[in-house]
């Protein structure tokens, strides 16, 4: 195995573009493009005076394609080799990522009758408008008992793809008519790159209710709401690509554009965290990959098809070749972390750069000087809903504990905890319902930057962690797909490209004592919010709106 492969690993806020030997996995550039606008919430970049309306999460689709055009040049000059010998080219998108399309490929908002339509534009991941649409979704599934649902750990979330469909049909109608396609982005970036519309396995069997055996449920669509049902023959045209295969081939276009070579073969899209399972080479069953960034997600290969409730899906084939690959996930981890360092005290503030250090690192240099339960403080992680075991984003944060005594770095720290406890919940939930879990990895963002965080985990979990030695494990994995692409086998790609760890946490037996009496307090907490009263956190919610 000679050559190189790129891996395109689109974010939350920003996109990489990572440049792999495939015989060695090594790195030989990486160029990241964050996103000029950002996560919009509040205006359009069109026009300041349109509001964003609340829960809503906008992106804009230029900023993906800038990734690409600046991207790609950047990391190739900084690689320093030679265009054709490249393999192929793998993506990866943070998803639920959804946009509307023209036949042509221009996204609605692009047009200048739809530019001011909030509905026109990209629906990122975290975007829960759609909260009475995965409701509806979610009882008459519940009602009939729906086959199709025990798929997703018999839940539904806003954060998927059919809810924002639905939402665009409920709320903006005249953006559904004038639409052609309703892509997922990692999908609508393949198709840019090869001018064909290949919607990935991966995306359509987490995101969208399909499964390859029975496609989408297209009966239950029809009845719910006649337009929907319509949209499976017309708004989701397009071949289904499984991942690992070949989605097509770059455009004559797109190369000179780029400065690749003509007819350079592009992956099928894959979701960023599932990307990453491929990146650590957590490729055997009963092995669990938390991909720490913003959010996190819990990913799980294993060779049997196993109903678990409160899972994000399961699908056949969806990371690699035999397995049904399982996900669930928490909605706020890194973004939990990174608001409440905004809300540090002035003094604080000016201590950290007096130290030289970022405020993160400050606060845990003196949370770390604290013993487990010393703060008297547990937080519940829901600052951005739940996403497993209870599947509702309507829930909300809580910290309990508090006294006129309490630092802010006790807060962190029990911040950090509460991450950790919600991690525990995921993993006792598929244990008990028949996933074993020996062995766990963790990457993304997080891990290589926060020791305490890691081994309050490895604490909290009573279990080895080991930390990859990369925080682009998911634009490796996108490499990796990107040689699979051009022609080599999937799994001999994982061995050979897959990055070494950096280090392992092991749990210290006189604080797992302690955070067993904590978790049994978090578990209270959680399950009287959780399934006892979530209408507290609710009702205050709404009147936020």
């Amino acid at each position: 195995m000679s050559g190189y492969s790129i891996g395109i690993d689109f974010g939350t806020e920003s996109g990489r573009v990572i440049v792999v030997e495939v015989s060695t996995g090594t790195i030989k550039a990486i160029s990241t493009v964050p996103y000029k606008h950002g996560v919009m919430v509040d205006v359009l970049p069109t026009d300041q005076s349109v509001q964003i309306p609340h829960d809503f999460a906008l992106q804009h689709p230029q900023d993906y394609l800038d990734v690409l055009y600046n991207g790609i040049p950047t990391a190739m000059k900084e690689a320093n080799i030679h265009p054709h010998e490249l393999i192929g080219v793998g993506i990866d998108f943070t998803s639920s990522t959804f946009l509307c399309v023209k036949e042509n490929l221009d996204p609605l908002c692009s047009l200048k009758e739809y530019e001011n339509n909030p509905h026109a534009w990209v629906k990122l991941w975290k975007h829960h408008g759609p909260k009475e649409e995965a409701q509806a979704l979610l009882d008459k599934a519940l009602y009939e008992k729906s086959e199709w649902l025990r798929r997703y750990g018999f839940t539904v979330s806003t954060e998927w793809f059919i809810p924002k469909c639905l939402e665009t049909i409920n709320h903006a109608p005249d953006v559904y008519e004038a639409t052609d396609y309703m892509l997922e982005a990692g999908d609508w970036i393949v198709a840019k790159l090869t001018g064909e519309v290949v919607r990935s396995n991966c995306s359509l069997g987490f995101k969208a209710f399909w499964s390859e055996e029975e496609g989408f449920p297209k009966k239950f669509f029809e009845e719910l709401n006649p337009t929907l049902g319509q949209m499976v023959h017309t708004k989701l045209q397009g071949k289904v690509g499984k991942v690992g295969q070949r989605a097509g081939v770059l455009t004559e276009e797109v190369a000179n554009s780029l400065g690749l070579p003509k007819g350079l073969p592009v992956g099928v899209s894959i979701i960023d965290a599932h990307s990453a399972l491929l990146g650590v080479g957590a490729s055997r069953s009963n092995q669990l990959t938390m991909v720490m960034g913003t959010s996190t997600c819990h990913m799980t290969l294993n060779e049997e098809f196993i109903q678990v409730p409160g899972i994000s899906g399961v699908v056949n084939d969806g990371i690699l070749p035999g397995f049904y690959a399982y996900e669930a996930g928490q909605s706020a981890v890194g973004d939990l972390f990174g608001w409440y360092v905004k809300q540090a005290p002035s003094s604080y503030v000016e201590e950290a750069k007096k130290q030289n250090l970022s405020l993160f690192t400050y606060l845990e240099s003196l949370a770390i000087q604290k013993e487990p339960g010393e703060t008297g403080l547990i937080a519940l992680d829901w600052h951005n809903g739940n996403r497993s075991v209870l599947s509702d984003s309507n829930l909300t944060g809580t910290l309990i504990g508090l006294t006129l005594q309490t630092k802010p770095e006790d807060i962190y720290r029990a911040y950090l905890e509460a991450t950790a406890f919600g991690s525990k919940i995921i993993i006792d939930n598929f244990e008990s319902w028949g996933i074993a879990i020996d062995r766990v990895y963790a990457c993304g963002g997080l891990p290589q930057k926060n020791e305490l965080l890691m081994q309050i985990y490895a604490d909290v979990l009573n279990r080895e962690i080991h930390v990859s030695s990369t925080d682009h494990a998911s634009g490796i994995g996108a490499a990796m797909l990107g040689a699979a692409a051009g022609g080599l086998e999937l799994e001999e790609v994982v061995q050979s490209m897959k990055q070494p760890f950096l280090k392992t946490y092991y749990p210290k037996p006189n604080h797992v004592e302690k955070y067993e009496t904590l978790f049994e307090l978090y578990k209270e907490i959680h399950d009287e919010f959780g399934y006892k009263r979530p209408h507290v956190m609710k009702r205050l919610k709404q009147m936020t709106v």
